[in-house]
């Protein structure tokens, strides 16, 4: 979208900051600007990515503690550095960039963290794809689960002679399967070995905040729609465990 617009002849100048931070911690401007990216810290703040990815800052402008929570102060500081609860990176001309929250990471049975966001951003960039939500914590492989665009996926379904007759004998059907699969595999191409999605489930639902898989602006609630389905995702891994690949 930045692209967009400043293809258009209006730049964006993202920036990035917390409440704690008094809160820009770091800002693109007009002279110093790189898409994709929040900019460059600012002057007086310092920032560094921790051994697993979290940006830690301090500065004059950085909190002192909160009120009347000193268990909460302590937690929030590792060596007078302040935990942002964000990942990121700091590449080679300075500028940091943000790829997802701590907490939302996914750490393998292996022992490999993976950054959901990134690639879910990736896939919901195809029109045939709603929303797409990465699983797999403490699991052998990271999954993805899938809430299709269903008004392309039926103009899709109806152009390729696919019979259906409820969104969930659509989502069943081998053909709407083989397609996102394809995706998925598409996408793959672009991943780390440990990141690669080995499997898909396609559910037949739109996620929405009614049902507590999204929130009232529209962000995916991961424990949520983990929660919503388990059956389903177990016995996706369940049957990877027998079935070789």
């Amino acid at each position: 979208m930045a692209e967009w617009y400043a293809d258009i002849g209006i730049p964006i100048d993202e920036g990035y900051g917390l409440t704690e931070t008094s809160p820009v911690i770091a800002v693109n401007t007009p002279k110093a600007h790189k898409l994709g990216t929040v900019g460059k810290p600012l002057a007086n703040v310092e920032v560094r990515i921790a051994d697993d990815g979290e940006v830690l800052v301090r500065g004059p402008s950085v909190f002192k503690g909160y009120w009347n929570r000193p268990e909460d102060t302590r937690n929030a500081f590792v060596d007078g550095w302040f935990k942002t609860g964000d990942i990121g990176c700091l590449d080679s001309e300075g500028y940091l960039s943000i790829t997802d929250r701590k907490k939302d990471l996914i750490k393998t049975s292996g022992g490999k963290f993976i950054a959901p966001q990134p690639i879910e951003s990736s896939l919901k960039l195809n029109p045939l794809i709603g929303t797409a939500v990465v699983v797999g914590d403490r699991r052998k492989f990271p999954a993805v689960l899938i809430s299709p665009h269903f008004p392309l996926l039926e103009e899709w379904a109806r152009a390729n002679q696919v019979e259906f007759t409820s969104r969930q004998t659509l989502v069943a059907n081998p053909k709407v399967q083989a397609l996102y699969e394809g995706l998925i595999e598409d996408l793959n191409q672009n991943l780390a070995r440990f990141e690669k999605l080995k499997r898909v489930i396609v559910v037949p639902e739109e996620f929405s905040a009614a049902d507590g898989t999204m929130t009232h602006t529209f962000k995916v609630r991961r424990r949520g729609i983990e929660e919503r389905y388990r059956t389903l995702i177990d016995e996706m891994y369940a049957k990877a465990d027998v079935v070789p690949g």
